[in-house]
């Protein structure tokens, strides 16, 4: 089955018709981060978030550590799913959950070692639709949540996808010439893309097109 895609960073409305006019099955906002790239305010965020067909992700990815804040930002930006790139301090997903009925919710794992298989999995009992899998760092001094546009251990990712019973997203460094490579090593359900599909800061239309085509192209060779 060929892998959902997810373009994240998206920075306008246009970006987003883009996207979705090339097959994207999700679309990621950013909000405030301590780093990384494609951070936009939260009105824009809402501007974009609006305009996105019912039938795509529209994803607000939040550093937020504590549910009261996430809620309320779900409330501002008026998103259909939360990706969380940090991990909860205060509070629970169920919390979420009660408070924000319908809405999906992401947890964002950064594949470090083995110990990531382990949180995976934990986190993959709590409750959450969904796992996604960068190359961040949690353990900076200014915490890297996303963005880096650096590949993992795609051998732990593997071990997470059929280690859990959620979708996962596979993210990190994901470019048209290595995604086969990731889709046959991972086999996830969904692939997360940024900074390679980028130029000058805006969405690339050549670079999108060469990403999906590589997707489409992967896909059909498995299914050979």
């Amino acid at each position: 089955m060929k892998p959902r895609v997810k373009i994240c960073c998206i920075s306008s409305v246009e970006e987003a018709r883009l996207a979705v006019r090339y097959g994207a099955s999700a679309l990621g906002l950013v909000a405030k981060m301590p780093s990384g790239p494609g951070v936009i305010p939260e009105p824009i965020i809402t501007e974009i978030a609006a305009t996105i067909p019912l039938a795509i992700g529209s994803f607000l990815l939040t550093s937020e550590l504590n549910v009261t804040a996430i809620i309320a930002q779900q409330r501002r930006c008026r998103v259909n799913t939360l990706q969380l790139v940090d991990r909860l301090e205060e509070g629970q997903y169920s919390d979420l959950r009660a408070a924000l009925p319908g809405i999906s919710l992401v947890q964002v794992i950064h594949v470090t070692g083995e110990e990531s298989l382990e949180e995976a999995c934990r986190v993959a009992e709590q409750g959450v639709d969904a796992l996604l899998l960068d190359s961040g760092d949690q353990r900076l001094a200014i915490k890297q949540l996303g963005g880096t546009g650096r590949t993992h251990d795609w051998s732990i990712s593997r071990r997470i996808v059929e280690g859990v019973k959620v979708p996962v997203f596979l993210a990190g460094g994901l470019r048209p010439d290595n995604v086969a490579e990731a889709i046959a090593a991972v086999q996830p359900f969904g692939l997360d893309v940024c900074s390679s599909l980028r130029t000058d800061g805006k969405l690339d239309e050549k670079k999108l097109a060469a990403f999906m085509a590589a997707v489409h192209n992967a896909a059909g060779s498995q299914a050979n």
